[in-house]
């Protein structure tokens, strides 16, 4: 079955950085593209950044460009995101899934939690 399995997060303080891995399985990886989105507390889930299947295009929300780099590598079946210049609006459960910009599979994983506070 379709697997997603995020890892990366933890509390930073503002200006600070962090990198976010996923591993996905079940389903041919390079096949597809793949998105990073995140869920506030309170708040819907919303996408953050979004790669193409040989990593050639890239998207990001209004958000995180400048800031968020999204990358894969797809002998690893993973996908991460960069994240620099963290700021507290970023605090959220980040997750991934398959798709450009819409999630192609209806489960997702348990997510890695990100902090940012002083």
């Amino acid at each position: 079955q379709v697997q997603f399995v995020e890892s990366g997060g933890g509390l930073v303080q503002p200006g600070g950085s962090l990198r976010l891995s996923c591993v996905a399985s079940g389903f041919t990886f390079s096949t597809y593209a793949m998105s990073w989105y995140r869920q506030a507390p309170g708040k819907e889930r919303e996408l953050v950044a979004t790669i193409s299947t040989a990593g050639r295009s890239t998207n990001y929300a209004d958000f995180g460009k400048g800031r968020f780099i999204i990358f894969r590598d797809n002998a690893k079946n993973m996908v991460a995101l960069q994240m620099n210049s963290l700021e507290p609006e970023d605090t959220a459960v980040y997750y991934c899934n398959a798709g450009w910009r819409v999630p192609s599979f209806g489960s997702w994983g348990q997510g890695t939690q990100v902090t940012v506070s002083s």
